[in-house]
């Protein structure tokens, strides 16, 4: 069987979605499935491996340039590949519907009989601008839904992302399947490693607490309220992981550091470095980064809505309300939380007590979140599939009923 897999960009462009269906990639490639990666060139492409290499698509990126939202527009030379690519593949796996490239695969094979499978990370995004928020609202009312309902078979990779989307007539009832984690890579220290050595490394204070985001600078990640934070929070240290047009570099903040070039062991390494890791993002599926700190055995905190991604995490992580309208708001939450939690490690907690909570959040992610468990099931959605031929004269539009439900 040959899978063609979409994304807007590459593992490359160091995105949520894109380092899973990187890791999603090769997995199946292991495994010795023929798998094409169809994406935008923006930044570079995977190697070959057996069987499967990738397919990057010509695109216009001005969009992200400009505002910092991922939208990759194809140029007519990557409609024509994509079309090409759709008729040589016997299933499309999507990894998420509101991206030009997708829309343009999934069309494709609808029209080509060939089965879908979507991926669909993220609900509603609410965004500061009115503009911005109703497009979205509208565009996965008219454009996800139904993707979602013409779909062979829909994924969720979070019981928040299920949810919100519950109103949906799907074809086959939807599965959740959560995203793994490389728990080679992310791993906690060593026992001949010492935190306070990784901090030197880092250029990081070894007598205040390290507060540590990974993610993209964008609004959705909780910027504006993490600028907030740095700045009613002076005594600690923060340290910033990921780039975009949000850069807390440019804050001009001496109790910031930044760190825009980080990616596998080196940033695994950061997460051992520092004492908790804080995420106020809104509309998010289930970050990958939280399962990255639990593998490490590092303290998190995110809004109470990601918390819900999973159930079962919020006996290892903490959650505080995230207003994406005020940014003051939910900063004063998320330093009350951060403040109870750092008085809580230094109440007469020893180091065995605090090294059995990192081993907890390890072992609960280690096997909770496994990759290749997560690329088992997608195969067998594969063979099931294939085994179902798909009429290629079933229609992409939906009757109004089915939109507004």
């Amino acid at each position: 069987m040959k899978i063609l897999m979409t994304t807007h960009y590459f593992a490359s462009h160091q995105g949520g979605i894109e380092i899973v269906a990187g890791q999603l990639f090769r997995e199946l490639a292991a495994a010795k499935q023929e798998v094409v990666w169809m994406a935008s060139d923006v930044t570079p492409p995977p190697e070959a491996t057996g069987t499967s290499r990738a397919a990057g698509l010509r695109t216009y990126n001005f969009v992200e340039r400009k505002i910092g939202l991922p939208a990759p527009i194809p140029t007519f030379a990557a409609m024509r590949k994509t079309r090409a690519e759709v008729r040589q593949a016997d299933l499309l796996i999507v990894h998420d519907c509101l991206y030009l490239t997708n829309i343009l695969a999934y069309a494709w094979a609808r029209l080509s009989g060939i089965p879908v499978v979507v991926v669909q990370h993220i609900g509603n995004v609410p965004y500061s601008s009115r503009f911005l928020s109703g497009v979205m609202k509208l565009a996965n009312r008219w454009i996800t839904r139904t993707m979602l309902r013409g779909a062979q078979q829909v994924v969720f990779i979070s019981e928040t992302t299920k949810e919100y989307f519950k109103g949906v007539s799907f074809r086959t009832p939807p599965l959740v399947i959560f995203n793994g984690v490389d728990s080679d890579v992310f791993r906690p220290l060593h026992f001949a490693e010492k935190k306070v050595d990784l901090r030197r490394e880092f250029g990081l204070p070894a007598d205040r607490p390290v507060i540590l985001f990974v993610g993209r600078f964008v609004e959705k990640k909780g910027l504006l309220a993490l600028q907030r934070m740095v700045e009613m929070a002076p005594d600690y240290t923060w340290a910033f992981a990921g780039w975009g047009p949000l850069d807390p570099g440019k804050w001009g903040a001496p109790n910031v550091h930044v760190f825009s070039d980080l990616h596998d062991s080196r940033l695994a390494a950061l997460y051992r470095a520092c004492d908790l890791l804080v995420l106020p993002s809104t509309g998010e599926g289930f970050p990958l980064v939280l399962q990255e700190a639990l593998a490490t055995g590092l303290a998190a905190l995110c809004g109470t809505e990601t918390l819900a991604a999973d159930p079962d995490m919020a006996r290892f992580v903490r959650g505080a309300p995230v207003f994406p309208d005020n940014s003051e708001r939910t900063a004063r939450a998320f330093l009350t939380s951060i403040a109870d939690y750092l008085s809580s490690e230094a109440a007469g907690e020893n180091e065995s007590g605090k090294s059995n909570k990192s081993n907890d959040r390890r072992t609960f992610a280690v096997s909770r979140y496994s990759w290749h468990h997560a690329a088992g099931q997608y195969m067998e959605i594969a063979a099931r599939l294939a085994a179902s031929p798909v009429s290629s004269s079933v229609a992409m539009g939906a009757s109004a009923g089915d939109v507004a439900r």
